[in-house]
């Protein structure tokens, strides 16, 4: 017994990095409002279960349908990506391997840098989104739960996400391997994206440096941030071009859907490094043209690693035993759930043929106990439908098969196992 009984199938389509460059992913990125504007769709199509996932790294839907391209038709339509590009660099699972899937995101061993638990909030958000529009059903809440369970464990349990390296401690890490005398250099944090608010926090915890400064488009949200930071600096956003000039590192990461940083921003002859920490790509490809300017995107970031991740790797084995467990009970947990409708049928039939012998017996014997006569035949048919389910539940047994020899033998008329909700 599993999902492959129900008449629409689980799949996750989407690409990641692992196929898709950093360009590619930024075209297939999908916004918060279209995000909505997915699921909203998907749910008056009367796709039941669904959620979507877009991060700098990657862009998925998780979701039950009668074929992929129900939910790869959604993706490409509410991105800037088409169907020619995807089928080069998309992944198609479905049933076991995009449970599977959802697992290894869940637990980091998908992530771009092994044990990377941002990851973990992103699909936390996006299941709460789901959850909110009323495009999750019960299989899906059951599994993702279980994926947040596991989550958890392996990150109380293991090392793999020991250390810090998400991207923005790497880009942090990429400051102070490439820039002699780093903490004494002037650093602009343009935008408080999640990435950006984590590398404005690295920087405070893990340098000295005394001169960063941040410009965000909502000034309010860079205040709210410098409140708990105050060494940091915080300016308007028409200073952008001056603070740009008298900067010496910019990094980017302002979340927005198109480039920020053009080329007519930065002075020609200004030696300037520039970390794009934007998906999409927020710095203009032009800018790279400028013969003073380093230009650093998210996937340069990625290739950086660290003794941790070795310590990492040697923790995949724990993990996989972590995913296994809750897998199985996910497993049990659908087993069951498919097969009481045709244990409740087999259980209302005995109890009809038992309350039929009773009112017999009641009016053949005199005295006749219906009260002990009940509690026994009430055993009995408790014994006869625990050991129905044992049977249905061994490997070798046929379930459509066993379904349908009870159903002739006990006139049942309906044992529907295709019952979803």
């Amino acid at each position: 017994m599993s999902l492959e009984s129900l008449p629409a199938k689980l799949y996750n389509v989407g690409l990641s990095y692992k196929k898709a460059d950093v360009q590619m992913r930024g075209a297939f990125s999908i916004s918060k409002k279209n995000q909505k504007l997915l699921l909203q769709e998907a749910r008056e199509n009367g796709i039941k279960g669904i959620i979507v996932l877009s991060t700098c790294n990657r862009t998925e839907i998780t979701g039950f349908a009668k074929h992929p391209f129900e939910l790869i038709s959604l993706l490409v339509k509410y991105s800037k990506g088409n169907v020619e590009d995807f089928i080069n660099i998309s992944t198609v699972y479905k049933n076991k391997e995009a449970i599977k899937h959802l697992f290894k995101i869940g637990t980091g061993l998908e992530s771009q840098i092994l044990g990377d638990y941002e990851i973990v909030g992103q699909l936390k958000e996006a299941y709460s989104q789901a959850k909110d529009l009323n495009t999750t059903n019960s299989y899906l809440e059951r599994l993702m739960n279980l994926v947040l369970q596991a989550s958890k464990e392996v990150k109380n349990n293991t090392k793999l996400s020991s250390g810090t390296t998400s991207v923005a401690y790497a880009a942090v890490q990429y400051l102070l391997k490439h820039k002699v005398d780093f903490n004494s250099k002037k650093v602009l944090i343009y935008g408080l994206g999640e990435i950006g608010k984590n590398t404005c926090k690295n920087l405070v915890e893990y340098t000295t440096n005394k001169n960063i400064t941040l410009i965000n488009r909502t000034k309010a949200k860079a205040l709210e941030f410098q409140q708990t930071h105050p060494q940091i600096i915080v300016k308007d956003k028409v200073d952008l071009i001056n603070e740009i000039e008298n900067t010496e590192i910019l990094v980017v990461s302002t979340g927005s859907s198109k480039a920020t940083i053009l080329k007519e921003h930065i002075n020609k002859d200004k030696n300037l490094l520039i970390l794009d920490l934007s998906m999409p790509e927020n710095v203009n490809p032009e800018v790279k043209k400028l013969k003073g300017v380093t230009l650093v995107n998210l996937d340069e970031l990625s290739k950086i690693t660290d003794e941790t991740i070795e310590t990492r790797k040697n923790e995949i084995p724990a993990v996989e035993e972590i995913i296994l467990r809750y897998k199985a009970e996910f497993n049990d947990w659908i087993e069951h759930r498919k097969l009481m409708p045709a244990v409740n049928a087999l259980k209302t039939s005995l109890e009809s043929i038992k309350n039929d012998e009773i009112d017999f017996q009641t009016k053949k014997i005199k005295d006749f106990n219906v009260e002990q006569a009940e509690v026994i035949t009430s055993r009995i048919i408790q014994k006869i439908t625990t050991q129905f389910v044992k049977h249905l539940k061994e490997e070798d047994t046929s379930v459509n098969q066993s379904i349908d020899v009870m159903r002739k033998v006990f006139n049942v008329k309906e044992m529907n196992l295709n019952e979803q909700d």
